[in-house]
């Protein structure tokens, strides 16, 4: 029995690019601190999303800044404080990028074919 073929190769530099981030998203305490923000809507201080969370400041500023690294949240800095919220262009590069994986369709340069903006 044959199996489908993928048609359309991930080059390294995609690979290497998707696989940073899959691998922010490899920490279940991550996925929680990134669900919490979508929920919540709006951009939220560290104080804030550490009175909704489970783990204290210090954890809750290292996942944060993971997930910044590959601007998964948006940091906004005002004054001695940061806010941060939800990176929106993820809702579209992020699935792009896992059809781009399955070999589902190639992305577009404006869908998952570089870094999320």
């Amino acid at each position: 029995m044959n199996e489908p073929s993928c048609t359309t190769a991930v080059d390294a530099g995609a690979a290497a690019l998707y696989a940073t981030w899959f691998k922010a998203l490899a920490d279940p305490t991550r996925i929680q601190l990134l669900h919490l923000l979508a929920a919540e809507g709006r951009a939220m201080s560290v104080g804030e999303i550490v009175e909704r969370s489970p783990v204290g400041q210090s954890t809750v500023s290292h996942h944060l800044k993971v997930l910044s690294e590959v601007r998964f949240v948006l940091p906004d800095r005002q004054g001695n404080s940061t806010r941060y919220a939800v990176n929106r262009t993820c809702l579209t590069v992020f699935p792009a990028a896992v059809r781009a994986i399955l070999g589902e369709d190639r992305p577009t340069a404006g869908e998952g074919a570089g870094r999320v903006q």
